[in-house]
């Protein structure tokens, strides 16, 4: 009775161990192995980074009222 008891026991265990195996398994194939890069953004303009940056310093230059003293 005790030998049938043991089998029955280690039956379980094994077929506990394969089950948790296999979910592991599942959860492997369900994950892409390598990420999918987005496209990549097309190169700045150069022109329009120069715009951009003169705008900005113009609009330092008039908060910091460097063209209010001049009439």
């Amino acid at each position: 009775m005790n030998e049938k008891k043991k089998a029955a026991a280690m039956a379980a265990v094994i077929n506990y161990i394969k089950s948790e195996e296999e979910a592991i398994m599942m959860q492997a194939a369900e994950i892409p192995a390598e990420p999918v890069a987005a496209p990549a953004a097309p190169p700045a303009g150069l022109w329009g980074i120069s715009g951009r940056q003169d705008m900005m310093q113009m609009r330092n230059m008039m908060q910091l009222k460097a063209f209010h003293g001049i009439k």
